[in-house]
């Protein structure tokens, strides 16, 4: 089955990758993704849009693009995610997969919006234990930094750093250790589903919106 696989920039999607092209049950043939076309870059994630675009290359597949106005109705984004739904169809794409873990709500939504598109929803990742797969994620070689934290759920300080073993071990017990209630969002620049990492400088942090942001740009040559 062709499919398309939902692509945050976050380890969540990253890892579906890894897990579809290793079951090889679905050929993955292109990566959706979402960006706010004001501030170019993904949204609720914040990273810049070339960087989406070194990740695609990286894991060797086309990019498409839902652009999304800001701020953006429920009702507008779903007309552009059915119009991409309808692209997706006349590519010969018969599945579109998701990175999502454990929310019920979450995965009924995007199952309802695909009813009757001839799209199948596919949810590789759905069910684990997150404690086991975020160190799975880690030791499997898959290199993230965080670049989004939600401060009433985990320290602003979180914002900027790896996510690696020293990382999960100082998560709060309160905090789900993939982010799955929206802690946290990362950015992935490395991982077992890449040819080769995507490099990366540290920006400045910022907070906005309620969230505090760590920015990411591509590394200069001189930062190489």
């Amino acid at each position: 089955m062709r499919a398309w696989l939902s692509w945050s920039s976050g380890k969540d999607s990253a890892w579906a990758l890894h897990e579809l092209r290793r079951s090889g049950e679905h050929e993955v043939v292109g990566l959706l993704t979402t960006v706010n076309v004001t501030h170019e870059r993904v949204a609720m994630h914040a990273v810049r849009r070339r960087l989406l675009e070194l990740q695609a290359e990286a894991v060797g597949l086309p990019l498409h693009v839902v652009p999304l106005p800001w701020p953006c109705p429920n009702g507008e984004y779903e007309a552009r995610m059915a119009e991409a739904c309808t692209a997706a169809r006349a590519d010969g794409v018969e599945a579109i997969a998701f990175g999502d873990l454990f929310l019920d709500d979450v995965r009924r939504y995007r199952e309802e919006r695909l009813a009757g598109t001839g799209l199948t929803p596919l949810f590789p990742l759905w069910g684990r234990d997150t404690a086991a797969l975020a160190r799975a994620m880690v030791d499997g070689g898959l290199r993230a930094t965080l670049t989004c934290v939600w401060p009433e759920r985990l320290d602003a300080s979180f914002a900027g750093r790896v996510f690696d073993h020293a990382l999960l071990d100082a998560l709060p017990p309160s905090v789900d250790p993939c982010g799955e209630n929206g802690e946290f969002h990362t950015f992935v620049w490395d991982g077992p589903m890449f040819r080769s990492p995507v490099a990366i400088q540290a920006g400045p942090t910022v907070t906005r919106d309620g969230f505090v942001f760590a920015d990411l740009l591509p590394a200069s040559p001189t930062s190489q």
